[in-house]
């Protein structure tokens, strides 16, 4: 398969993406006062325990401590697979038809399919490592903004009444706090498959972020959250979006997308690709966009596109207005989803 490599349009681009730090987001925007009312994002056809109340980055990603996300290879026992790999056939065409603006009220948290065990046997076989995933995307994908918090330790985070998700981050210790090869300021769709904007000490020559970062985590689960910086060629978008999910799926990686919070395009049509590529490809989507419906301003700053920060203190009801805890508590939920679907195979 040939892939894309269309490069991302000049450094303003990354200017004017440019993540400032979790301090700075203190400084420069307005406190948003405490919600008095729970917050109910019950979302349809999941189990229970996900009925909750809703709910820091450089710019410059770090070089990853490798020795520290290590861990053991998949040992007997675990799970049966062969010695050759099969990877999956990719589909072609959607499995239905999901209307237009379906898309707005799909699930917060996926109803994870049994083609995501197809895609982790895949992994496994190839050598993916079952307690490792990897963050794909642009400065929100970094640690200081997204789930960094949990490989910190307790003083930076309380899980309030969801306490379930403790396994869960017990099971991906050494993911969290990572810096990933395929996450930096700026990054766009395209961006993944450019070897220009590939981290040199750890990538090989001609190698692309997301090659790279495949190759050196070895994961099985990739969180891809993309889109906000598409706006400038929403044109390639799509084309790139499918190359990603097929790289992945390919490589044995369980892609989680999600979709996002602003609309800078004006008609929520990025929003509508991912939820629609997600059903066709029957990969997990969080609906991240209804998850902030219910926040002040929709979660997002005066700038409509960076999100409202607060520290992951879930059974605080004035972090839980803002929308990076709430995507945090999301994405743990769903990152536990898969999780919980590809252990039915142990």
């Amino acid at each position: 398969m040939k892939y894309s490599h269309s490069l991302f349009t000049g450094a303003i681009l990354l200017i004017l993406a440019a993540c400032s730090s979790p301090s700075e987001q203190a400084i420069v925007t307005e406190p948003i006062a405490a919600s008095t009312q729970s917050i109910d994002l019950e979302p349809t056809e999941v189990s229970s325990k996900y009925a909750s109340s809703l709910p820091a980055t450089s710019d410059q990603p770090t070089p990853p401590d490798l020795k520290a996300s290590a861990s053991a290879k998949p040992t007997q026992g675990e799970l049966q697979v062969t010695s050759t790999a099969t990877l999956p056939a990719i589909t072609e065409t959607p499995r239905a038809t999901l209307g237009a603006d379906d898309w707005q009220s799909l699930p917060i948290i996926p109803v994870v399919s049994d083609r995501v065990i197809e895609i982790y046997q895949t992994g496994l076989a190839l050598g993916n490592y079952p307690n490792k995933f990897s963050k794909i995307g642009d400065c929100g994908s970094t640690p200081a903004w997204f789930l960094g918090d949990f490989d910190r330790g307790p003083d930076f985070y309380d899980l309030g009444e969801h306490t379930y998700l403790n396994s869960v981050i017990n099971a991906y210790q050494g993911s969290f706090e990572r810096t990933s090869l395929a996450a930096r300021s700026g990054f766009n769709a395209s961006s993944l498959f450019s070897p220009l904007w590939a981290d040199r000490a750890y990538c090989q020559a001609n190698e692309s972020p997301l090659a790279c970062e495949l190759r050196v985590n070895q994961p099985s689960i990739a969180f891809i959250m993309l889109g906000t910086n598409d706006i400038w060629k929403p044109e390639e978008f799509e084309p790139q979006m499918r190359n990603i999910l097929e790289f992945s799926i390919e490589s044995g990686v369980i892609p989680i997308i999600s979709t996002k919070a602003d609309n800078a395009e004006g008609d929520h049509a990025i929003n509508q690709t991912i939820a629609r590529l997600a059903w066709e490809y029957e990969i997990p989507l969080l609906n991240y966009w209804l998850a902030v419906q219910q926040l002040p301003d929709l979660g997002l700053q005066e700038d409509g596109a960076h999100l409202t920060w607060g520290r992951n203190f879930f059974d605080d009801p004035e972090a839980m207005s803002k929308a990076w805890p709430v995507r945090n508590l999301t994405a743990l939920q769903a990152l536990d989803a898969v999780w919980q679907k590809i252990n039915t195979q142990r």
